[in-house]
């Protein structure tokens, strides 16, 4: 063993501020995914941000005692490729859509801020923070209004499609609900269709103008739907034609 041989305060504490800073700025970075209740929240982002620096921290120190190879920049290599691996890991795909490709570049982001600090790049960890948040905050008002705007493919045509499934006494008073929840939420109605649904129940089809839309941010509209009164039943869906 060269435990003692490889005991160094100043290394130790090299190190110890390299771990310190990457869990900071982990932090930071999971704290805005945990927010928004993504897979990989504050605790994930925060131990591939501490990970990496620490991977990154032993193999300088490796290298800085007995020179050869791997060198560092091999492991960072490695972090690089392995945290593609975990990435892949989030990314799900559900009716037609895939998600989780922002919280896998998340992880991605997370993983180099590590590196960076691991190498005792603090201001370059610091740059790297701000501008993965930025990435996750203040782009995310432009992609929703994109994704509000029709899709102008010939070939293709999505649509989103609210449905709810409510007590028939209660029809007018729903329906009215949905309208105004959805106008609301900036998600005007293109077309609303009404039907039977049981003996006691009738079905509201309401097709929405976007034809693309912010998955949670429309998940959470129904939500509100779905707690009204005399609503049994409410989901969205996505649709292809050609």
């Amino acid at each position: 063993m060269h435990l003692v041989e490889h005991f160094s305060l100043a290394a130790s504490a090299n190190t110890l501020a390299s771990l310190v800073m990457a869990f900071v700025l982990g932090t930071a970075i999971g704290l805005e995914r945990q927010y928004r209740q993504r897979t990989a929240g504050l605790r994930t982002n925060v131990l591939v941000a501490v990970g990496a620096a620490l991977f990154v921290d032993i193999a300088m120190r490796y290298h800085g005692l007995y020179g050869g190879t791997p060198s560092p920049l091999h492991v960072v290599a490695y972090v690089v490729s392995g945290v593609g691996f975990l990435g892949a890991g989030v990314i799900m795909r559900e009716e037609g859509n895939v998600r989780g490709l922002n919280t896998a570049a998340t992880l991605w982001g997370s993983a180099a801020v590590g590196v960076a600090c691991g190498v005792g790049l603090v201001l370059e960890a610091v740059l790297g923070t701000v501008f993965v948040l930025l990435a996750n905050t203040a782009l995310r008002p432009l992609v929703n209004a994109l994704n509000r705007k029709p899709l102008d493919v010939d070939s293709v045509e999505v649509t989103n499609t609210v449905f709810v499934i409510a007590a028939r006494e209660e029809q007018q008073a729903v329906r009215t609900a949905v309208e105004a929840e959805l106008e609301r939420s900036s998600y005007p109605i293109r077309d609303l269709d009404v039907r039977a649904f049981g003996e006691a129940e009738i079905e509201i089809e309401a097709t929405l103008a976007a034809t693309s839309v912010d998955g949670d941010e429309l998940d959470a509209v129904v939500r509100r739907i779905a707690a009204r009164p005399g609503v049994r039943q409410a989901f969205w869906a996505p649709s292809t034609t050609e």
